[in-house]
């Protein structure tokens, strides 16, 4: 009896296991990140021409090389963000004359517009925080390397640029909360924004 027990139970767990099944995918996620308090701390470079208020959660480096050589000058730095395993790349020159400050205004407009190949769309936005610091902000949305660029100026003796990337590949949907923070940090930063006399 205890065999046809044994069949009755194993042919009745065969014919269930053969009904069939619809699998539902679940829908993609993204894992929760967590934002910290927005807290500032003015950065000053005693050596450099400019001066701006720094996320107390990030970390701002001398930047030592570029493109595998020495940085032009020691005015280059990074603001790392640990957390978000990103980095604001940010360069200094001092501005001789208007030919040079022409050059290093196209050049910024160039690296931005290289993104445009993956960019969806480059929003630009005109720069004057009021203090002698004019520029262009570039919003670059898509799966593009770089989220956010600017640069700023006095327009005769100073230019700083920076570049906003992840240490990872870049996908839109997921990246977005975290660009969208950044976003009013650099505004921040931006507005906060200071030369000072060298």
């Amino acid at each position: 009896m205890s065999k046809a027990l044994i069949f009755c139970g194993l042919s009745i767990l065969f014919l269930t296991a053969c009904q069939d099944t619809v699998i539902i995918p679940k829908p993609r996620t993204y894992p929760r990140v967590e934002f910290p308090d927005r807290q500032y701390q003015t950065f000053i470079h005693s050596d450099c021409g400019y001066q701006f208020e720094a996320p107390a959660y990030a970390e701002v480096a001398q930047d030592s090389v570029f493109f595998n050589e020495k940085a032009p000058n020691a005015c280059w730095i990074n603001v790392v963000y640990p957390s978000f395993n990103g980095q604001l790349y940010c360069s200094y020159y001092p501005v001789r004359n208007r030919a040079e400050l022409d050059k290093l205004i196209a050049d910024g407009h160039t690296i931005a517009n290289k993104h445009s190949i993956k960019a969806d769309y480059i929003e630009e936005l005109m720069v004057d925080n009021g203090h002698n610091v004019y520029g262009i902000l570039f919003n670059i949305e898509g799966p593009a390397a770089s989220g956010i660029q600017f640069y700023l100026t006095d327009s005769t003796h100073h230019f700083f640029k920076a570049s906003l990337y992840f240490n990872e590949t870049v996908n839109p949907d997921s990246i977005a909360p975290v660009l969208k923070f950044l976003e009013g940090d650099i505004n921040h930063m931006i507005e906060t924004f200071r030369w000072k006399a060298m």
